[in-house]
């Protein structure tokens, strides 16, 4: 696992000569995530990230606790989500008198049997759920059960316990419980809406609603707005794959022509736009856009194991169920190469130089920004081998802004310098009053890797079998801060030109850069010169 791990989760700044290509293993298959390369400082500070922790508790410090109260019908922000103060003693000490199966330390939920854990999701006439409940257990419960599985459940108890399919239910205590279920599933459908995709959710949903909107207007509206809720969440999502599509055809063809005509390319970043700040602006469009269309459970899902206890049954089988964050690593891969080949295309050495200052000063304005995830996808961009190699390019270039960002993204003591900036970035954000100071875009494959670990580190059962949800705490709470990034509206005005040029220009591969860049400044030494040479009688071979 150490090995697995320092491959495919190895979150190091690249070193000059090194490629930014990120992939993570995702149920057998790989999608590009961590880096390829390794490095040594790295490796070292892996010690640094938790790697284990003891049944039934999580890196030896207090988990999460109670969030903030009951202000049905309003779904709450995530901001407020995960306060430090603790719970409800005599709330949740009456629910494990009745139920059973739930276990507390420090009036604290550490575990419990699933079934009692969606027992305890169940709302009743005298209680909810607490929502940093809600938001943990349907996060977390995917790597146990299916969710239609776990909604049928829901459903089946809702009815039994109070009696809905009953003709002669008391309609005053079917006024008490509707509001609280329609509340769950407004928690539900608000912050998992892609888990509805499956026709069978959709189909359990549609008859607990029923069953609650039966004989009362007021309930039918409000299942009227959960339900247009949800259809307009789920709407998006397939324009914006739709959209994706389209991009990438248009990719494709241009890829092609590239092929065909290397010397096709006369157009660069520069001549369509010179400002660094509004490139970077530009940037983080993109950035937020593809933010926002990643489901909190894919974070679980991404590296969800099978479960030991459903016979090796994966929760997650033949559904693509991280489609929308493995879209997002990819545009991180894509923005790298697009730097590296504007770069390389450059025909002369004062106009290459000039890119390079270009891409920097962009870089800095994504720090600025908040943008810290295109600010790493630009310094791996111009650490790539055919990049770093040019010599003569670099010596006109004023490397002192470039040297400063690498010392903010530098890997060592865990990318403390960077965790520093990213906490500061947070601040700013909780006490913003404007939407240009909310933005946060983390380094998105250190994120991954902080919840990877977490995810590998500590066992998701204990050796009762009972679920270890002192885990899962930690897990929501990292994940809801995502959630929080994730909503910020992008503030800037949209540039259509500089958009479709940063989605469909056409980038060169790996082989096509180091030819690139052995035609700008030739090979140094006899590896180089063999490279070279291979690379010219690979490109007459294929014409």
């Amino acid at each position: 696992m150490a090995k697995f791990l320092v491959e495919l989760l190895g979150c190091t700044l690249p070193e000059k000569g090194s490629s930014p290509r990120f992939e993570v293993r995702i149920w057998g298959h790989t999608d590009h995530f961590s880096e390829r390369h390794g490095d040594k400082k790295s490796k070292k500070d892996q010690s640094a990230v938790p790697t284990h922790c003891s049944p039934g508790a999580c890196h030896g410090r207090p988990l999460l606790t109670k969030g903030d109260g009951l202000n049905m019908p309003q779904t709450p922000p995530f901001p407020g989500a995960f306060p430090t103060s603790g719970y409800n003693k005599n709330l949740y000490q009456t629910k494990e008198e009745a139920y059973g199966g739930l276990y507390y330390h420090d009036n604290s939920l550490v575990s419990g049997s699933l079934e009692a854990l969606i027992q305890h999701l169940v709302p009743t006439v005298d209680y909810y759920p607490d929502r940093t409940y809600i938001f943990t257990f349907l996060l977390s419960s995917r790597l146990f059960i299916h969710p239609h599985e776990l909604m049928s459940k829901v459903r089946q108890l809702c009815v039994e316990q109070q009696r809905l399919s009953d003709p002669q239910a008391d309609k005053t205590r079917l006024r008490k419980i509707a509001p609280k279920v329609l509340q769950l599933l407004t928690e539900w459908t608000e912050t998992f809406p892609y888990d509805f995709r499956d026709e069978r959710m959709m189909r359990s949903l549609k008859e607990l609603t029923h069953r609650l909107a039966s004989g009362d207007e007021l309930y039918r509206k409000a299942v009227q707005q959960v339900t247009q809720g949800l259809i307009r969440k789920l709407t998006a999502l397939s324009q914006y794959e739709e959209a994706l599509a389209k991009i990438n055809a248009t990719l494709t063809d241009r890829l092609a022509v590239l092929k065909a005509k290397p010397q096709s390319i006369q157009r660069d970043v520069l001549s369509l736009c010179s400002d660094p700040f509004t490139l970077a602006q530009q940037l983080t469009h993109i950035e937020l856009e593809r933010l926002s269309y990643i489901g909190p459970e894919e974070f679980i899902q991404a590296f969800g194991p099978k479960d030991p206890l459903d016979n090796d049954k994966s929760c997650f089988g033949g559904h693509k169920k991280a489609g929308n964050l493995q879209t997002y690593v990819e545009w991180f891969n894509r923005l790298s190469y697009l730097v590296a080949t504007e770069i390389c295309m450059a025909v002369k050495k004062k106009h290459r130089a000039r890119v390079i200052e270009f891409f920097i000063d962009v870089a800095r304005e994504c720090f600025n920004i908040g943008n810290f995830n295109s600010l790493m996808a630009i310094i791996s961009g111009m650490n790539m081998s055919p990049v770093s190699r040019l010599k003569k390019t670099w010596g006109k270039v004023k490397t002192a802004k470039f040297d400063i960002l690498e010392h903010q993204m530098d890997p060592s003591s865990n990318f403390y310098n960077y965790r520093t900036a990213l906490r500061g970035a947070n601040q700013r954000s909780i006490t913003a009053h404007s939407s240009r100071e909310k933005i946060v875009i983390p380094f998105f494959s250190l994120l991954i890797k902080d919840i990877y670990f977490l995810n590998e580190g500590c066992a998701n059962r204990l050796p009762s079998g009972h679920v270890n949800f002192e885990k899962f705490w930690e897990l929501a709470k990292q994940v809801s801060e995502f959630m929080t990034w994730r909503q910020v509206e992008c503030p800037f005005e949209r540039d259509r030109k500089i958009l479709q040029y940063l989605l469909t220009a056409p980038v060169f591969s790996e082989d096509a850069l180091c030819l690139a860049s052995y035609e700008s400044e030739g090979p140094e030494n006899t590896m180089e010169k063999d490279r070279w040479k291979s690379l010219r009688s690979s490109l007459l071979n294929r014409v």
